[in-house]
């Protein structure tokens, strides 16, 4: 199935589906998990549009590249073109609000890295981002007290709040701004708390936004 913007009620976005800018090592939590140190400004990386997926019943786990790790995230659908923005232009331009997973290529990246090489190949492959349709962001309320949840095979894997991130959602927005101009349809996945792993084909999970979003779906 063809991943396109839409809202949970169904209603079409009517925005293309851009670039993935993300934020690596947003909750010191995760950091801490995986023996990186906490960086002192944002890590933005990027993930092409073709890495974008529905969200949906199911979707694949590449199984040629060694381990492959959830990481969840809240998503951020950006409505309006940002250059150098302020943070009220930033939410002036908050479009929708998300769930999604940044699926990493663990093995590959851990590699990638020892080399001193960029984490491309191992962050923006096909299918690297499972992306759910969008809440309005009236209907979601303050985003830095939303509950990011997933639960595997009926175990609670990942459990954090927004409120733990070191970057904020406006402020970090804006940062990328001045690095990345943000176009309409583009989306924002702002960090992943702890309790990253393996998933593997055949993996049922739930993913949830609070109490607004919850998404059942199977690793194929």
């Amino acid at each position: 199935m063809q991943y396109k913007h839409q809202y949970v009620d169904g209603t079409a976005a009517n925005l293309p589906v851009g670039k993935v800018v993300c934020v690596g090592r947003n909750y010191a939590d995760h950091a801490a998990e995986l023996n990186n140190p906490v960086p002192t400004t944002p890590m933005l990386f990027i993930k092409p549009s073709t890495a974008i997926v529905p969200l949906a019943d199911t979707f694949s786990v590449p199984v040629d590249f060694g381990s492959v790790h959830f990481e969840t995230e809240m998503a951020i659908l950006i409505g309006q073109t940002l250059k150098n923005a302020t943070h009220a232009e930033v939410e002036a331009a908050l479009a929708g609000v998300g769930i999604a997973l940044d699926l990493t290529l663990r093995d590959v990246q851990s590699k990638l890295k020892d080399q001193g090489h960029p984490w491309e190949k191992s962050k923006g492959f096909d299918g690297a981002c499972p992306l759910s349709a969008f809440l309005e962001p009236v209907a979601v309320g303050d985003l830095q007290d939303q509950q990011i949840r997933l639960t595997v095979n009926g175990q609670l894997r990942q459990n954090g709040n927004s409120s733990h991130m070191l970057n904020k959602v406006v402020p970090l927005i804006a940062y990328m701004s001045h690095y990345f101009t943000l176009l309409p349809g583009d989306v924002v996945l702002t960090g992943t708390p702890a309790g990253v792993g393996a998933v593997n084909p055949g993996d049922n999970l739930i993913v949830e936004l609070g109490e607004q979003l919850r998404i059942e779906t199977q690793a194929i």
